[in-house]
């Protein structure tokens, strides 16, 4: 064709050059279009995700353009298996976790019933009695521990049940049964409320954080107290350590499911040894709200 426009002088008009280039670039643009558009068309499937909610039809190779090209159509079908996949699984871990709860819940409240029984009868010798009590304190571990398990498990519930709650109040509701957690052990437990603030998410996640902190300042108390302080835009928990010296700052089972609630919702978890014997653990919360 560029042979038939040189001619034979070999020179050709600019004119028919320049529409040549044209014709080329616009062939060229048509072609890119056609494929960009199933790239596009894909890219809004992407969009239309939703992680809380996971929907696998979002990704069905039928919404795609006609004619798209056959890559793009096995990379959709490739997401749409792996959504399906994800939408399964959510499936089973809240199927899990709310089976689990139940099955975990109820033997543990049989026993705190059955011990709280026991614990009233007055035929029962001094050494059945602290038995007793021993146990009723191991079934309130247990179920702070499985209320924390199953916080951690629940991923696709995160952001289900929030709501706007006082710190304050929180604790103080949770301050009778704290206590009773820390029965039969030389522990006084104290609740300070310099400030007054709100968080805005689960006050039952809330409560079950201070638990574990409890827990574990319980485990470093001696002869001692053990202070809940809520100060402006953090709650601390300061216990006096066991006769011995500090244990190493980041130690225990209960800070590290402490540890992984904190990063879960976005807190910051602080551990550290004071002058003296004494241990702080500090929650910031980055988002307070006025009380």
């Amino acid at each position: 064709m560029i042979a038939v426009l040189l001619g034979s002088t070999g020179r050709a008009p600019v004119a028919a050059v320049l529409a040549l280039i044209a014709v080329i670039a616009a062939l060229s643009w048509l072609a890119v279009r056609r494929e960009w558009r199933g790239i596009h068309s894909l890219a809004g499937l992407l969009e239309g995700w939703n992680e809380q909610k996971p929907d696998p039809q979002v990704f069905n190779p039928a919404r795609l353009p006609k004619r798209s090209d056959a890559d793009l159509v096995a990379l959709a079908h490739a997401l749409h298996g792996f959504a399906e996949r994800i939408a399964g699984y959510t499936e089973r871990e809240r199927n899990f976790t709310r089976d689990a709860s139940h099955e975990l819940r109820s033997p543990l409240t049989v026993i705190k019933m059955s011990a709280d029984l026991l614990d009233n009868e007055t035929a029962l010798t001094s050494s059945g009695l602290r038995s007793v009590r021993r146990i009723r304190r191991a079934a309130r571990e247990m179920e702070a521990l499985v209320e924390s398990f199953l916080v951690l498990a629940r991923e696709a519930d995160i952001g289900r049940n929030d709501e706007e709650y006082v710190v304050n109040d929180v604790l103080q509701r949770e301050l009778a049964e704290l206590r009773q957690l820390l029965e039969g052990r030389p522990v006084e437990l104290a609740l300070e409320e310099p400030a007054r603030f709100a968080l805005q998410g689960s006050s039952r996640v809330f409560a079950v954080l201070c638990w574990q902190l409890i827990r574990n300042a319980a485990q470093h108390a001696g002869e001692g107290r053990i202070v809940l302080s809520v100060l402006s835009d953090a709650v601390t928990v300061t216990s006096t350590a066991q006769e011995g010296g500090l244990a190493p700052a980041h130690s225990g089972f209960e800070l590290a499911i402490a540890q992984r609630i904190s990063e879960r919702f976005g807190w910051t978890l602080e551990i550290e040894n004071q002058s003296g014997a004494q241990r702080v653990a500090r929650i910031r919360f980055p988002h307070p709200l006025p009380a």
